[in-house]
């Protein structure tokens, strides 16, 4: 994340500024930062999942968005684009436009060597803010392993992780489980580490 401006602004600014914009930023308490970019398994991890959620999904009233559907967290802190979210029963907007919503059951993050730490800190932090969330997933695009953080409900959070291409992830806010074969489906690892 690199800061885009020192100026600080609202985020009805923010909003106005990014919906006119060729790039997507994110914005935290009246600064703008910009989004860095994914690479080619970057990509194809996020559409991997956002695939599988959707096929598992089909038949609930459950909506998978990928990184075109803003989030807001909270009305003056947070604006940001998850890698994938879903949200069940009925999408909250933040207002008429229906391009920033604000109650995913689920996020999903594809960690990057430039965002890993912010995804896994940062937005943790972030996002266990949000009443509507259940769980947080972040998943390495450079081996087969995957970190899940589920809500309990006394509201602590529980720790999971699943490695290895014959393992699966069980997603307990959306009632699925899905295969890390089909996550990493066409993606490519150092060797040693499939």
């Amino acid at each position: 994340m690199s800061l885009h401006s020192n100026a600080v602004i609202t985020p009805e600014q923010y909003l106005e500024m990014e919906r006119k914009a060729e790039c997507r930023s994110e914005y935290y308490q009246g600064v703008i930062y910009t989004k860095s970019c994914g690479n080619a398994f970057h990509s194809v991890i996020t559409v991997n999942l956002a695939a599988e959620l959707r096929q598992a999904l089909k038949k609930r009233r459950c909506f998978v968005y990928s990184t075109d559907l803003r989030l807001r967290v909270t009305p003056s802190g947070l604006y940001t684009y998850p890698d994938v979210m879903v949200i069940c029963d009925e999408p909250f907007f933040c207002d008429d436009r229906k391009d920033t919503v604000t109650n995913p059951v689920l996020i999903v993050e594809v960690l990057s060597n430039s965002t890993e730490a912010h995804d896994r800190g940062f937005k943790l932090a972030q996002y266990r803010k949000l009443d509507s969330l259940r769980e947080y997933v972040l998943v390495s695009q450079h081996e087969p392993r995957i970190e899940r953080y589920l809500r309990q409900p006394d509201d602590p959070w529980l720790y999971n992780e699943s490695a290895g291409l014959d393992g699966s992830l069980r997603m307990e806010s959306v009632g699925c489980t899905i295969a890390l074969a089909e996550i990493y489906d066409k993606v490519e690892f150092a060797a040693g580490t499939g």
